[in-house]
């Protein structure tokens, strides 16, 4: 039987005594994290599955904002583009972004998506791209990717531009800068083939976000800027077990998007109403 003061270091992985300081074996500091480590470690690495998480949340609020005004969802009135096309209130509710939108629409927008093409577009790269930014960087430091570029994608947007926009593309981007940053620091054959074929796609659909309307390359750009710079930070600690300060970062990214949220309804709620 483990002995019940012991716990298992969030850097090497080794077991050790609850009450150290540092780890013995790699000098991690305070791994116990004031007692707060294991639920930490349990709670993000354990219960909440971000891989699935993140799609999850875009495809039901997408739902929500169709059901808030059914009226508008259904009218057809942007063609096939434009099918199944949220109202506009409804996105205002949930926390859709623009130049003089409050704070908090950063993070809540990227959750948000504006037609079915566009969140099945969006949640098919999601999936495509998510699993290996999971698996090169881990869940927590994957989530703190995602969230820093798509926030930074949409200041980007909002300074530049501060044209009404939501979606998961900036953070898209965002994925595909942290696949590249982790393929520039381990140059294996697979890998720089891997580099090169996201290079290829985000290229790709950049230039095609010029030929398309309605699609925002400000947010774009950002979140391929905020995704590498996230990335570059964190890619030297991918090949080490997700610290506990690394779990806390990623905790705090999610809760202050679900903050987001419920500021956001609190806000503009009333325009529903009236």
């Amino acid at each position: 039987m483990s002995n019940p003061t012991s716990m298992i270091c969030p850097g090497c992985g080794t077991l050790i005594n609850t009450d150290e300081k540092r780890c013995p074996h790699c000098g991690a500091y305070n791994p116990n994290l004031w007692g707060l480590g294991p639920a930490l470690n349990r709670l993000f690495g354990g219960r909440i599955d971000v891989l699935t998480l993140i799609p999850t949340a875009c495809i039901a609020l997408y739902a929500i904002s169709l059901l808030l005004d059914l009226g508008a969802a259904l009218s057809m009135g942007g063609g096939l583009f434009g099918m199944l096309s949220p109202g506009n209130i409804p996105l205002i509710v949930l926390g859709m972004t623009h130049g003089e939108a409050p704070w908090w629409t950063v993070l809540t927008a990227t959750y948000l998506h504006g037609s079915l093409l566009h969140i099945l577009f969006n949640a098919l790269w999601i999936r495509q791209l998510g699993p290996d930014v999971g698996h090169f960087f881990g869940p927590a430091r994957y989530f703190i990717i995602y969230t820093v570029a798509g926030a930074i994608g949409f200041i980007l947007s909002n300074l530049i531009s501060g044209y009404p926009t939501v979606g998961a593309s900036g953070a898209i981007f965002g994925l595909f800068a942290a696949i590249i940053v982790y393929g520039r620091n381990h140059k294996t054959q697979m890998m720089s083939l891997m580099t090169r074929q996201m290079w290829q796609w985000a290229i790709l659909l950049f230039v095609m976000g010029f030929l398309m309307s309605g699609v925002n390359n400000w947010a774009h750009l950002g979140g391929f800027i905020g995704g590498w710079i996230a990335a570059q930070i964190l890619v030297s600690s991918a090949e080490y077990r997700e610290g506990r300060i690394t779990i806390l970062i990623a905790l705090l990214c999610l809760l202050l998007t679900v903050l987001g949220f419920v500021l956001s309804i609190l806000e503009y709620f009333p325009l529903l109403l009236s």
